[in-house]
């Protein structure tokens, strides 16, 4: 007999929302659809200050038709000119087909890519990243030669403004793409060379004797990724760089005396910055290979550690996990070709093996770097296990980290949000208790350092599991393992603007480019820029007003601060910020928010940081006591006061 059970009633739930009818439901035309969710088709919108912001994108997606051209063996020359937030390309390739230039770049999917017979192992493969362009942009032109025929269309917005034919016996064939970002969307965006050029050169790598002209200065690769990993490389390496190529692929491999994995990846010319199936493959293919030909069964981490590498491979119709197209997801070459992993496993086995056996010195150097990782891994082993242990136990109740609610290495969520999300490093409570109290606690977290760092130049990561104050910052990072699962976007430094808020600054750089070269690499790190001074009406002060009621300017420079005093005259009262702890949560709330200004530190090969961090950071005391002596410049406080 069944028994029968009892459920406690339910209780009535009010709704929140209106009636729900036909009326709620629309249909977007395609170019409204990107206008109302643009983060669907180029990813975190930004202002240009970060690599991967949709600016960068709108670029690249212009720049993949060319590059789909040359890689057909069309036009070996690209010119690309940015001013004024204005972007044209221009092409000398086969030109769009006149009769289709219209719908090429306004109806979706549309385009010359759904098979490999006009566009062979292309990145572009849905007929969606131009019409993105068009529809985000406040005007948009296009323009196609073909044979001393042209024609030429005008969009605002993704809308059709106007078209005509016309000829041009003098003009090469090719097209000519010009867009203006829209400023409602891309709100005060700046596109910074920086990030240009590092986009072009990869461009260049991967279609060596391509030539590309930006705003007049030239970009050309001989040498392809041979030439990727020696613009990049920060340390020399410690042997020649092995450069092997193929049908469809190329590698680069070589170790350096730094802490963890370096890779480049790039598929079909697009740069797989989050990697993929054919990066995981190129691992495990070389831990393997390096194995065997060693008959040694070491460990993958060790065999990779201080490793740098880049592959490029060609795949037919690739599958990648986002329009923005920064991961493979394709497990086959092709739809007739074998698996990535067989082909990079085959391709690297036999190639690098061969190599092995030719270059017997660089072999040995390759065992001997191994050897020495596994005896350092080895020599961590008990203290790294103390000191989890520790810094999970700690991590419970850490007082020094005052989380955030989401993270860069959360599997779900807002993207924007993701790209968003920031850890403040300050130096002491005061500092970080007044960005506590402002900050915006879904995106922005707060480590509090307790006084000066240890300096571990030279030292071996054995000290960051003995160190707490390291210890902890790794785990509040989750770096310890691997870059991919940092937490946090931006890993911001925000310290005094004084002499011992420089010298913290410096010691945590330091602790980046010793043990985590790539956090700086890839663009994690950030130094938060503060006011200098205060200047403010001492009248309106006088009298209660507060904050910008007081007529009140925050001054970064000198420069800024003299010209605050020149609009206030003989009212303008100033104070020098000595500490962040003297800011006070109301006034550092503007200076953490959507306009905070942020530094980014940057690494170059022209840097010679072994060199700097040896002169600055290393036991020459007496020598760098000479130069801060003779390189001293004595603030006036008088000026100040």
């Amino acid at each position: 007999m069944m028994q029968e059970l009892e459920f406690d009633p339910i209780e009535e739930v009010t709704p929140v929302g209106s009636d729900y009818t036909e009326e709620d439901i629309q249909t977007l035309d395609p170019m409204e659809h990107i206008r109302r969710r643009p983060g669907m088709y180029i990813g975190k919108l930004g202002d240009g200050s970060g690599s991967d912001d949709g600016i960068y994108v709108l670029l690249k997606e212009v720049l993949d038709n060319a590059i789909d051209e040359y890689m057909m063996g069309f036009g070996k020359e690209i010119v690309i000119d940015i001013a004024d937030g204005a972007v044209s390309v221009r092409d000398y390739g086969r030109g769009v087909p006149l009769g289709k230039l219209v719908e090429v770049a306004s109806t979706m999917n549309t385009g010359a890519k759904y098979d490999s017979k006009a566009f062979k192992k292309s990145v572009g493969l849905n007929g969606v990243g131009l019409k993105a362009v068009n529809a985000l942009s406040t005007s948009f032109e296009i323009c196609s030669t073909r044979e001393g025929k042209a024609r030429r269309a005008c969009f605002a917005a993704g809308v059709l403004t106007s078209q005509e034919d016309f000829d041009a016996p003098d003009e090469r064939s090719g097209t000519y793409v010009h867009f203006v970002p829209d400023p409602s969307i891309f709100t005060n965006y700046v596109y910074h060379d920086e990030y240009v050029e590092a986009l072009l050169r990869n461009y260049t790598y991967l279609n060596t004797g391509l030539r590309i002209v930006y705003n007049g200065r030239s970009y050309i690769s001989r040498h392809g990724l041979l030439d990727l990993l020696q613009q990049n490389m920060i340390q020399d390496p410690m042997y020649p760089i092995i450069h092997l190529s193929g049908d469809d692929i190329e590698v680069a491999i070589t170790h350096a005396r730094q802490y963890g994995e370096e890779y480049y990846s790039f598929v079909n010319g697009q740069h797989t910055t989050q990697g993929g199936t054919h990066l995981t493959a190129y691992k495990d293919a070389l831990s393997r290979t390096f194995k065997e030909f060693f008959g040694r069964n070491f460990e993958p981490v060790d065999i990779r550690n201080g490793i740098v590498a880049a592959i490029a491979i060609k795949v037919e119709e690739p599958v990648f996990e986002s329009q923005t197209k920064t991961k493979l997801g394709s497990r086959d070459m092709g739809p007739d070709g074998p698996t990535v992993a067989k082909y990079v496993g085959d391709f690297i086995k036999k190639e690098l093996d061969d190599y092995l056996h030719r270059n017997l010195d660089t072999a040995d150097i390759i065992l001997r770097k191994i050897q020495e990782s596994e005896r350092d891994r080895k020599a961590m082993a008990g203290v790294s296990k103390l000191a989890r242990e520790k810094a999970k136990k700690v991590s419970l109740n850490n007082r020094k980290l005052i989380d955030c609610n989401i993270h860069l290495s959360d599997v779900r969520g807002d993207e924007a949000k993701k790209a968003a999300s920031s850890i403040f490093l300050t130096e002491g409570d005061s500092a970080g208790g007044s960005i506590t109290k402002v900050r915006d606690a879904d995106t922005q977290a707060v480590f509090m350092l307790r006084g000066k760092p240890l300096n571990c130049y030279g030292l071996t990561k054995k000290v960051v599991y003995e160190n707490d104050e390291f210890n902890l910052l790794q785990a509040a990072l989750n770096i310890e393992n691997d870059i991919d699962s940092l937490r946090y976007n931006k890993v911001i430094i925000a310290t005094d603007a004084d002499v011992d808020g420089m010298h913290i600054r410096l010691l945590l750089i330091t602790f980046f480019l010793q043990f985590f070269p790539e956090l700086i690499k890839r663009g994690h790190v950030f130094v938060l820029q503060t006011p200098l001074f205060r200047v403010r009406n001492s009248l309106k002060a006088s009298r209660g007003s507060k904050g910008r009621d007081a007529e009140t300017y925050y001054c970064y420079t000198d420069k800024e601060r003299l010209d605050a005093i020149e609009r206030l005259g003989d009212k303008a009262e100033i104070t020098r910020f000595k500490g962040l702890g003297e800011i006070s949560p109301d006034e550092f709330r503007d200076f953490i928010g959507p306009e905070m200004r942020l530094e980014r530190v940057t690494l170059q090969k022209e840097d010679a940081v072994d060199a700097l961090m040896e002169f600055y950071m290393g036991k020459n005391t007496m020598e760098r006591q000479e130069f801060i002596i003779n390189n001293l410049v004595i603030e006036d406080d008088r000026e100040l006061s």
